[in-house]
């Protein structure tokens, strides 16, 4: 009876975590496995105890660049160790004993190193399905990179553009200033609005089909795929809400699209929101800082609305669709400083001080 119970969990156990690493390597929708949370989160809480001795951002940001390949070379090692442990189980149960024997059949099998042989046919059967099976993870493991580093070098071409076009760190008054002053803001449909939305529609999918993705850290220190999301949803909002132009459709479905897209992410990562917000709740943006920019974009020469109230209302009415999200996920990510994004996450307000990083004035 006990043999019976033992091989049950040791195949159930062994299923569970072949079916976890299909469904975070092969299923191409966002699922969220338990066991891939596990790794990552411990991993996580690795590096954020690291990251306390770093006197400076870049320091912090040397360090945690680390976080993300290191955690996906582990998470293979560790669908290997379960597996190995579930079928120790079943090499136990199917007599090959003591344990340590069934142990280190399990080993040789899963391994393919051959030095020991399965005793019998059912033992035998067992060792080629588990050498297979493990043959199975490495290989998901080696098919899963190369695509999701595409996505990362499609993903960092476009953060490069945005330090290009709105500065280090980059703003929306930066960006919608040097449009005005180069190409004229009537360029920004085609060179801002119509590619973010289909960047933004890009790593809704990419972020959530590949885990460790959003934790993979710009090749430049003070650059971040959510610092340059915000940026642009912030210029889009204030070009629809402030300038005194003609509607551009484009930059509020980029508004849209962004939002969205930042929603399915935070919903993957259990990050909560209120989904259905209203235009007068409270966001992160104060009306001086706000006003701050219109004084700098009405200096800049920019056309604006000479209504300042209705137009703080209408913006206010398209940052509240993200404000929370995006607060909340630079923080998640350990985004570099950036004012009205990470400038007021919870995890940088919690922080203690560090040389190097700037910090919003309470």
């Amino acid at each position: 009876m006990a043999a019976i119970a033992a091989f049950a969990a040791g195949l159930a156990w062994s299923t569970a975590v072949f079916l976890s690493a299909v469904s975070t390597v092969v299923v191409p929708r966002g699922v969220p496995v338990r066991l891939t949370r596990i790794v990552f989160l411990t991993m996580r809480r690795f590096f954020e105890f690291r990251s306390r001795f770093a006197d400076t951002y870049e320091e912090r940001d040397r360090g945690m660049a680390l976080y993300a390949p290191l955690t996906l070379i582990v998470l293979p090692v560790v669908w290997l160790a379960l597996t190995l442990v579930g079928f120790t189980a079943m090499f136990w149960a199917l007599g090959v004993q003591p344990l340590r024997t069934a142990f280190v059949t399990s080993g040789s099998s899963l391994l393919t190193l051959g030095f020991l042989r399965a005793p019998d046919l059912p033992t035998t059967v067992l060792a080629f399905a588990e050498a297979v099976l493990g043959l199975i993870l490495l290989a998901l493991l080696i098919t899963y990179l190369p695509s999701m580093y595409g996505a990362f070098s499609r993903r960092e071409h476009s953060v490069a553009l945005v330090t290009i076009l709105a500065g280090s760190p980059p703003t929306p008054a930066e960006m919608l200033s040097r449009f005005q002053a180069i190409k004229g803001l009537d360029q920004m449909e085609m060179d801002v609005w119509r590619p973010w939305l289909d960047w933004f529609v890009d790593i809704e999918e990419t972020h959530t089909s590949f885990a460790g993705l959003p934790f993979f850290r710009s090749p430049q220190p003070e650059r971040s795929w959510i610092i340059a999301a915000g940026v642009v949803l912030d210029t889009a909002s204030i070009y629809a809400s402030t300038l005194d132009v003609a509607r551009s459709p484009s930059a509020e479905l980029c508004v849209r699209g962004g939002y969205l897209a930042l929603r399915r992410i935070a919903d993957f990562y259990d990050i909560p929101y209120d989904p259905s917000p209203s235009p007068g709740d409270p966001i992160s943006i104060s009306r001086e800082e706000y006003d701050a920019v219109y004084d700098h974009l009405a200096a800049a020469g920019l056309p604006l609305r000479g209504d300042r109230d209705q137009a703080w209302r209408d913006f206010s009415g398209w940052r509240v669709n993200y404000d929370t999200v995006l607060v909340i996920m630079a923080g998640f990510v350990m985004a570099p400083y950036a004012p009205w994004i990470s400038d007021r996450s919870p995890a940088l307000r919690h922080r203690p001080p560090v040389r190097g990083m700037r910090r919003r004035r309470p």
